[in-house]
């Protein structure tokens, strides 16, 4: 299968850069950590890791729901590999840019149409965003004194709640104020194309007012199928909760001995490092998710946060982007072999067809009795017959009707 360049040179730069920051991060106490790490249950080494590619799973059920609005028979197989490709995509991408074009790819190959692919991946969007924004601003309700008083760096991943926050808040008003915002892309692009920022600004702009009215579309259609949105919005619920509680998970397999009292601080302080990876637009924001992690659980973990980080990292990013890039593989193998393998009954069909047409042909022709005349046989001339002068036949019928 044909790589592209840039995919590669991303996860180059991602190996890179992580290498340099977990360097850092765990070079104070190398040895002490990997013997934590050498210490743990097997069993519960084995949940930790595969943790990531728990939460990968439960994200495709969103999936399966949405896609069973266009596909009924869409099973929870599917959804599980649209999401696997999806983390993928976006893992080896700056700021996760790529993750809906994988997708996309997966979808249309599944036999759901483009425009339908599109719409699904807008509200599995949409949904998740707002699922996410609830959840954190619940935890932050929770905590935002005792954090904000605690450390410098709370002020930064507040900056990136803010971020999250507006970008919820402007895919409603998109939604609301359509022709607002179109007006406002149409200056915005005119603007960059008389700068020439911009080289193509018409083929731009029918490019954002395509993707602003399917996306407003979606919204009304979405919202009228409450049982979708409430189903999705606690699968989505679910998917977070793993996500931020394994912190926990980890340090209570590191024999740091967490109380159930801190559950809430851990899921607060996972979701502050998701909220402060806004900031990062490196693939995988990598690099800065594992100095953001080390800043903010240090107070808690002590001289294991080295440990918990890099078990969290693997679980949480390497092995469910590796799990994707097999799963991707495999799939689209599979799709191309599938793809030959029915150009070849095809073709087999036609060939089939051709040979028992000729066969026909052929038996016909066997069957049909011999009219030749011997060539020693004088022919007979037909006598000659009366016939009407030309174009009387013609008239003669048109009387008669």
């Amino acid at each position: 299968m044909k790589i592209n360049k840039q995919y590669l040179w991303n996860i180059l730069l991602i190996i890179s850069i992580t290498c340099i920051a977990m360097y850092f991060s765990l070079r104070d106490n190398f040895q002490e950590i990997m013997d934590a790490i050498a210490r743990m249950n097997p069993g519960m080494l084995v949940l930790v890791l595969c943790w990531g590619l728990l939460f990968t799973a439960v994200w495709g059920i969103s999936y399966q729901i949405l896609a069973r609005r266009y596909v009924k028979t869409y099973s929870l197989k599917q959804g599980i590999v649209v999401s696997f490709v999806g983390t993928f995509f976006s893992g080896i991408t700056p700021s996760s840019t790529g993750g809906q074009f994988g997708q996309l790819y997966v979808l249309k190959k599944q036999g759901i149409d483009y425009s339908d692919a599109a719409s699904l991946l807008w509200a599995d969007f949409i949904i998740y965003q707002t699922t996410m924004m609830i959840y954190v601003t619940i935890l932050f309700a929770l905590r935002f004194q005792h954090y904000a008083n605690l450390s410098s760096w709370f002020w930064i991943v507040f900056a990136g709640y803010l971020v999250n926050l507006a970008v919820v808040v402007g895919l409603y008003t998109i939604a609301l104020f359509p022709k607002f915002y179109i007006r406002l892309a149409t200056w915005g692009v005119g603007v960059l194309g008389r700068m020439h920022i911009l080289k193509h600004p018409e083929q731009t702009l029918a490019n954002a007012e395509a993707q602003m009215t399917n996306f407003t579309r979606e919204i009304k259609k979405l919202s009228k199928d409450q049982k979708v949105i409430f189903q999705c919005m606690i699968v989505n619920f679910l998917r977070l909760t793993l996500y931020f509680s394994l912190p926990f998970i980890i340090a209570n397999g590191l024999n740091i001995h967490l109380p159930l009292s801190n559950l809430v601080d851990c899921l607060t302080l996972s979701s502050f490092v998701t909220m402060a990876n806004s900031f990062i637009p490196l693939p995988g924001a990598a690099g800065g998710t594992e100095v953001v992690f080390s800043l903010l659980y240090s107070r808690m973990l002590g001289s294991l946060t080295g440990a918990v980080m890099l078990l969290w990292r693997m679980s949480t990013y390497y092995i469910p982007v590796i799990a994707g890039a097999l799963i991707f593989i495999f799939f689209k193998n599979h799709s191309d072999h599938e793809k030959e393998l029915a150009r070849s009954r095809k073709t087999d069909s036609l060939a089939k067809r051709e040979k028992t047409d000729a066969g026909s042909a052929a038996a016909s022709a066997d069957a049909r009795p011999d009219q030749s005349v011997p060539i020693t046989e004088k022919r007979k001339t037909p006598e000659p017959v009366d016939q009407p002068p030309f174009g009387s036949q013609q008239i003669v019928k048109g009387l008669s009707l």
